[in-house]
């Protein structure tokens, strides 16, 4: 009986003296949150991530630019992210020093659903406002069918959609209209939320994607993932140079390209109608957005490690979920910056 006791009494110690270990290779719990802008490329990077660092696990919750702003600003997780880059006022009420890391670019695309017409539908920038301040209502408008000579356009009345939530793509897209019309600049503006003159709202890229595919007649727009993922056809627009483009990663890369030679430190720059023939007009980078001192120093390790991955890996994995890659010279400048971080 004392044998066994003493056998049972060994094994426990051992038990105890390996739980005491644990602890030690622990995991190490990121927690970010915001756009969904860039969410399918984040999720596949955290999983292929996991690969290299198993030490490491990243949560994401995809909540929209306005809702990562503010959880970032509160503390209230690791790091946040955007599409939208912050203003003086909001770097000024978070309680450290809030960095911009942009990470890869994309397009907003202007997605519909039309029976009929599965594709080359064309829009110029003038009539795009028009939609969406509801002032063009019908498919077969003259001003949309000018630019559309052979597509049958139905007599159908326009079903716009757009996001609910606070959102960075909702601040791309209304960028770029409050540059190309003067009446959506004086009565809607810019931001992650405005007031709609028309349409149904949708939460998230995700949502906005689902109301466009199961509404007959619907307009919207999301980030060209979302659209192909949901074999939604999207239009080609006129950009500044007079030319219809078609977003692509070519194309979104064309309208970073002079931007980029004239990126602030602060990474904080707007890259909708950009010149050049080839520049997509609604293109913007997407940020994420850390303390330059953690309050945890073992996440900030963490976090810079992966952001330096990011930065040569990750990129590699953008264009393939249609996301633009970082132009060279900004990819060294974010390296210098991430350096900073601790």
């Amino acid at each position: 009986m004392f044998k066994s006791l003493k056998k049972t009494l060994s094994a426990l110690a051992l038990v105890a003296v390996a739980a005491t270990a644990v602890p030690a290779s622990a995991e190490v719990l990121v927690n970010g949150a915001g756009a969904t802008f860039p969410y399918p490329l984040y999720s596949k990077w955290f999983s292929e991530y996991a690969k290299v660092d198993s030490s490491v696990k990243f949560n994401y919750q995809s909540i929209g630019s306005g809702g990562g702003i503010k959880q970032i600003t509160a503390q209230t997780v690791d790091f946040g992210a955007s599409d939208k880059f912050l203003s003086d006022e909001e770097l000024k009420a978070a309680p450290g020093k809030l960095i911009h890391i942009p990470t890869v670019m994309g397009a907003v695309v202007v997605t519909y659903n039309v029976p009929g017409v599965a594709k080359g539908l064309k829009l110029n920038s003038e009539d795009v406002a028009n939609i969406f301040l509801g002032k063009i209502t019908m498919w077969n408008d003259r001003r949309i069918a000018d630019d559309n000579p052979g597509v049958h356009l139905p007599a159908k009345p326009i079903v716009v959609v757009h996001r609910s939530d606070g959102s960075g793509t909702t601040s791309i897209f209304t960028d770029y209209l409050t540059g190309v019309n003067q009446e959506w600049a004086a009565r809607v503006g810019k931001g992650t939320s405005v007031k709609w003159p028309v349409g149904l709202g949708g939460k998230g890229n995700e949502g906005v994607a689902g109301q466009i595919r199961t509404t007959p007649y619907s307009i919207g727009y999301v980030e060209l993932a979302y659209a192909f993922e949901n074999k939604l056809p999207y239009a080609s627009l006129k950009n500044k140079a007079g030319v219809f483009v078609e977003p692509s990663i070519k194309s979104t890369s064309a309208a970073a390209a002079g931007a980029a030679k004239h990126m602030p430190a602060d990474y904080r720059i707007s890259l909708v109608n950009q010149p050049g023939k080839d520049a997509y007009p609604v293109v913007g980078f997407t940020w994420l957005l850390v303390y330059e001192h953690s309050k945890d120093p073992v996440k900030g390790k963490k976090l810079v490690e992966f952001l330096n991955w990011s930065l040569h890996k990750g990129q590699h994995m953008a264009a393939p979920l249609l996301y633009a890659p970082l132009p060279e010279n900004v990819k060294k400048m974010v390296e210098k910056t991430v350096k900073n971080i601790k």
